[in-house]
């Protein structure tokens, strides 16, 4: 594992932790509910940020699990790394940050993530991690907006945000009666484009004894090849291809 032993991961601020996610993300963007962030450091320098946050249809994930209480779940919301770290170091992250949530939020049973095959990969990381696939659809979610913004199309909805510093309706002009229209009535109107590619779903258990409750099955990671839902850093690729490439 070389030098990434040398990482160490703690709790950091938000503000801190917000600047890198915007400068390195792939999108651009923070998620403001989130409520932990844990900061990579190598060299006594912040390397990377990871931040956990409510899930973004609570009502929803929580069925993954059965009996899970309200706030027994959350989700890893963003992970961004600069090219600093050498190899392996994000599942190193990942590993540490998953200790120390054992440690210090022993109500949390498990963790749910998704990886964006619309614009940047299919989950390596979490692969890599120890995570589960418990699902990949197409995404219908993710829209690009006319001023070239992308956006979750669900937070669009009525009554999704809440509160104003997650509330997109101003910025792009869901307002007067276009407040109560749906999502996807209002991102038509605007001209907004639907951005194509698969979403693949992603679970840690924390809590072991929790996986004897998952409602899902867990999904061969070659399902993603027979979907044709792979894709890395942008790009259409597969599993195997992958494989291959780095064989040769």
């Amino acid at each position: 594992m070389g030098r990434a032993k040398e990482i160490i991961v703690k709790v950091i601020p938000s503000k801190i932790a917000n600047e890198f996610v915007k400068k390195h993300h792939y999108s651009g963007k923070v998620d403001p509910r989130c409520f932990v962030h844990f900061g990579c450091f190598l060299d006594n320098k912040l390397h990377g940020v990871m931040q956990i946050g409510p899930s973004i249809n609570k009502h929803a994930s929580i069925n993954l699990v059965k009996d899970t209480g309200w706030n027994a779940f959350a989700e890893l919301a963003r992970m961004a790394f600069d090219n600093y770290l050498p190899k392996y170091s994000e599942s190193r992250c990942i590993s540490i940050m998953m200790k120390l949530l054992k440690k210090n939020a022993p109500h949390l049973d498990w963790l749910v993530s998704y990886a964006d095959g619309a614009q940047c990969g299919d989950g390596t990381i979490y692969r890599a991690s120890g995570f589960d696939l418990v699902g990949i659809k197409k995404n219908t979610s993710m829209y690009k907006m006319l001023n070239g913004d992308v956006v979750c199309g669900l937070v669009f909805n009525p009554g999704f945000s809440p509160n104003s510093k997650n509330d997109q309706s101003k910025k792009y002009g869901k307002g007067g009666n276009m407040a109560t229209w749906p999502a996807t009535r209002f991102l038509k109107h605007i001209g907004a484009e639907a951005i194509p590619g698969f979403q693949l779903k992603y679970v840690y258990f924390l809590n072991k004894e929790a996986k004897n409750r998952l409602t899902v099955p867990i999904l061969p990671f070659s399902k993603i090849d027979e979907m044709g839902a792979g894709m890395y850093k942008g790009k259409k690729i597969t599993l195997a291809e992958r494989k291959n490439a780095q064989e040769v």
